[in-house]
């Protein structure tokens, strides 16, 4: 074969697995980020307040993030394929499972595992998939990848919504449990392990990169702005209530920030490919931050879309550059494992944000000091980054 043609057959690859990406991110992501619209029905069945509510989402954002760190490397050993039908087995039958529950406490073993397992098979190790495919090109790649991430959002929230008032939550989530495995199963059919370079450009262990100033930067930048940003999620669904909206038009706030962030991810891969990816992704922190001062002072339907719009885009660039930026820094040499332990700030911050921010809001009796708490976070993820030195480009393949 010309090396023409290896070159033809290996660009046809790595584009099957920016689809296989988005396909199950697009499934995974739909389903965790509609959970606002699952938030009052389960907590007016259970009887629960905003706290033990939210905290199943919590628990299932700390297990994708935390078990990252074992499907990252996961899938630098086995590849993509082993890793998403696992993916596809364990979240299938957890939210099955969740259809079923009689109690909230069931509900976060099943809910939180099984979602948390599925997330964390299809999303680190995807992003390490493709950042390996890719070079040249890799922010947009990766912006494509992660897109699914928003069009999940932008698509499922408000079909939950729709669901849920039709047939309830229990047979919505039977019904998602379904799907989501179907989905899951289709991505792994496109999804191929990346060549490895012959040469690491950064020849470490993982172990050493852990130790490392820029490390330490980048994982504080995670956990601060992840125990403010899934407020969004958990939250805004039922804010919108309280100020006279109705739930499908709240959840539909969530598929705003979906489909802004689907923007974010396109347009600033783009752009940072070529103005810079660490200060792209360092605007991507400051514009977040600054948003949730639109939320603290929204009382209109207007204005919690504007903050959405603006939340979505930054979020959106977010998402696409962490990967970017980390093997910018460190190389794509085991970046899944390396992904996978980043993540797990990202973990921490979600599993102790929502719940400390349902306790506040049932301690006030609304949701201002929560939000400003939230913002205040967000802006020192954004200060935390400002540490991180600029690394040097490597020349592109």
């Amino acid at each position: 074969m010309t090396e023409a043609a290896t070159a033809a057959v290996d660009s046809a690859r790595a584009w099957r697995a920016v689809v296989a990406g988005f396909l199950s991110m697009f499934t995974v992501f739909g389903v965790a980020y509609s959970f606002g619209a699952f938030f009052e029905p389960m907590a007016a069945e259970f009887g629960t307040g905003r706290g033990a509510t939210s905290l199943v989402f919590s628990i299932t954002a700390f297990l994708y993030f935390v078990l990252g760190a074992l499907s990252g490397p996961a899938v630098d050993r086995f590849g993509p394929r082993p890793v998403l039908l696992a993916g596809a087995a364990v979240m299938g039958a957890g939210l099955l499972l969740t259809a079923t529950v009689q109690s909230i406490w069931v509900g976060y073993a099943t809910y939180g595992v099984g979602v948390g397992v599925g997330v964390a098979c299809a999303y680190q190790p995807m992003l390490a998939v493709i950042g390996g495919w890719f070079e040249r090109r890799r922010s947009a790649a990766l912006g494509v990848a992660v897109a699914g991430i928003g069009l999940g959002t932008v698509i499922v929230a408000p079909l939950a919504a729709r669901l849920i008032e039709r047939y309830g939550w229990r047979t919505t989530y039977a019904i998602f449990g379904v799907a989501a495995a179907a989905l899951l199963v289709l991505a792994a059919a496109r999804a191929e392990r990346p060549p490895q370079p012959t040469v690491a450009r950064h020849p470490v262990r993982l172990r050493d990169s852990i130790r490392t100033r820029a490390f330490v930067c980048l994982y504080a930048s995670v956990l601060l702005l992840s125990l403010g940003l899934f407020q969004v999620f958990v939250y805004v669904v039922d804010f919108a209530q309280t100020i006279g909206i109705g739930r499908v038009a709240g959840a539909t706030l969530v598929s705003i920030v979906g489909a802004a962030s689907v923007v974010g991810r396109l347009a600033l891969g783009i752009i940072a490919d070529r103005v810079g990816r660490l200060a792209t992704y360092r605007s991507c922190f400051l514009v977040m931050g600054l948003s949730f001062g639109i939320w603290l002072t929204a009382s209109s339907y207007g204005a919690l879309v504007a903050f959405a719009l603006v939340l979505g885009t930054a979020y959106g660039g977010f998402i696409t550059l962490s990967p970017a930026v980390a093997a910018e820094v460190f190389g794509v040499t085991g970046l899944g494992g390396l992904i996978g332990v980043l993540y797990t700030g990202a973990g921490v911050g979600s599993l102790f944000g929502p719940p400390l921010a349902g306790l506040l809001i049932d301690a006030t009796g609304g949701y201002r000091w929560a939000i400003a708490a939230s913002g205040l976070v967000a802006m020192a993820s954004w200060a935390v980054l400002l540490l991180l030195r600029q690394p040097r480009r490597a020349p592109a393949r």
